[in-house]
């Protein structure tokens, strides 16, 4: 073999190295991820400590980073995660709240896709990670995995809310993606970094409700979403009376951003009936209906038995209400 057709060889055979070491490259940085988890007064070693194992065995390289978003009781516990690998715990100094929270973690990952996972979650499956993962060199910037809750009914106190979300919440990916922009939970989602960063800086207000806004905003900037069967338990359940409390709180926060003209293409089912009633001045007869019978509708939904029925009766009769007395 000549001399000149030896070095042509050795030549393709460096290219082509090259070449694939450079696809390797592309093909591991595209797997990467950052697993974001803001916490208030919550432990999350266990939840930590699942994932971690996950990742290892997914064998990707991958950080998580978990804030404690100035909690009032201090979890000692916590502080434990750091000694695993890969993992990391930030503290500040004062309440920035869910929205700022998930921007401060997104500011602070590395890699290009983001999993944020709320601190009272715990992943349904031992192939949580792979799940995700699988989708990750899809054409899809938004990938959302579920909620489900344990069979058991919890103590009558917690009825509400775990009623509620065996009802609207635990809903299958098919019927999920018949409607991609509705069933919007913050609480388990993969999304590229860049998609989160630009769409949740949006939200310049601090309270409770601003998934809908979220999801209002997904719709609007057109992000490809996709839903998979790939849920996390719900685990930390707030009594009856605290979750008709954020109830309302979300009602008014639909409400605000609907009337400052920030929500105008959606699948928000309770904001698209609100409009309607709006429309043939039927508000006012809610109004009327929430101002008479708040008592009672309260009672059912404080009971051991509230009826979903009328939790949509007096959330729309309340914004109604609201919207008429502010």
């Amino acid at each position: 073999m000549s001399s000149e057709i030896c070095f042509d060889l050795e030549l393709s055979m460096f290219v082509l190295f090259k070449y694939c070491n450079l696809t390797l490259l592309i093909l591991i940085l595209a797997v990467m991820i950052s697993v974001l988890i803001p916490l208030y007064n919550y432990n999350v070693v266990a939840l930590v400590t699942h994932i971690h194992t996950q990742l290892q065995l997914s064998q990707v390289p991958f950080e998580i980073i978990c804030l404690d978003d100035a909690s009032s009781e201090i979890v000692v516990e916590n502080d434990k995660i750091s000694n695993l690998d890969f993992t990391k715990l930030l503290k500040s100094n004062k309440n920035l709240g869910r929205t700022k929270a998930r921007q401060y973690l997104s500011e602070k990952a590395t890699y290009e896709w983001l999993l944020f996972l709320d601190a009272d979650v715990m992943p349904k499956s031992d192939a949580f990670i792979r799940n995700y993962l699988k989708h990750i060199g899809s054409d899809y910037e938004a990938i959302y995995g579920g909620f489900t809750y344990h069979e058991e009914a919890p103590d009558a106190e917690y009825m509400l809310r775990w009623t509620y979300g065996k009802t609207h919440e635990q809903v299958s990916a098919k019927s999920r993606n018949k409607k991609p922009y509705k069933v919007i939970i913050s609480a388990n989602f993969m999304i590229k970094k860049p998609v989160f960063k630009a769409i949740n800086s949006q939200i310049k207000q601090k309270g409770y409700g601003f998934d809908n806004f979220f999801a209002a905003l997904l719709k609007m900037k057109q992000i490809n979403v996709f839903h998979i069967d790939n849920e996390v338990y719900h685990l930390g359940i707030e009594t009856s009376k605290v979750y008709l409390n954020k109830k309302e709180k979300a009602a008014e926060t639909l409400l605000s951003l609907h009337n400052a003209h920030k929500i105008e293409s959606h699948q928000n089912d309770l904001l698209h009936l609100f409009i309607k009633l709006k429309r043939y001045r039927l508000h006012h007869v809610f109004s009327t209906f929430y101002k008479l019978f708040k008592n009672p509708l309260q009672r059912n939904l404080l009971s051991n038995h509230p009826s979903m029925k009328v939790l949509q009766l007096y959330r729309i009769s309340y914004m109604c209400y609201k919207d008429l007395n502010n």
